[in-house]
């Protein structure tokens, strides 16, 4: 399994951005996705998660109604559109897949993607 994602980039506050992880060698709609980010000098976490069809997204409470996790089965990528950015969004965001789940903790992810960094400046 191959996750890549792509779409990092520097932005201004209150800018959007859209980014993409594309998944190679899996049945992607088997997965459930995650979306996570690490901050400089901070711990990875979590930012969404969706389900294997779609209908099922989970959010951390400093991106709700900001982010939108949603996913192209036919074109196996998961996307994360960021609107609103804020300079705390600053992090590199990697992208995770699991078989069986689609949670909020980084252990129930068994694949993961390089990460692509976000830069938002104030």
């Amino acid at each position: 399994v191959q996750l890549q994602a792509f779409g990092g980039g520097l932005v201004q506050a209150g800018d959007s951005l859209r980014l993409s992880c594309v998944a190679s060698g899996v049945t992607f709609s088997n997965y459930g996705m995650g979306w996570f980010r690490q901050a400089p000098g901070k711990e990875r976490e979590f930012v969404t998660a969706i389900d294997w069809t779609g209908g099922i997204t989970y959010y951390a409470d400093s991106v709700k109604a900001r982010f939108t996790i949603f996913r192209g089965n036919a074109k196996n990528t998961v996307y994360l559109q960021m609107n609103s950015l804020k300079p705390e969004d600053t992090a590199v965001y990697s992208c995770a897949a699991d078989r069986l789940r689609f949670g909020r903790r980084e252990n129930e992810y068994e694949y993961w993607g390089q990460g692509t960094l976000v830069t938002v400046s104030s």
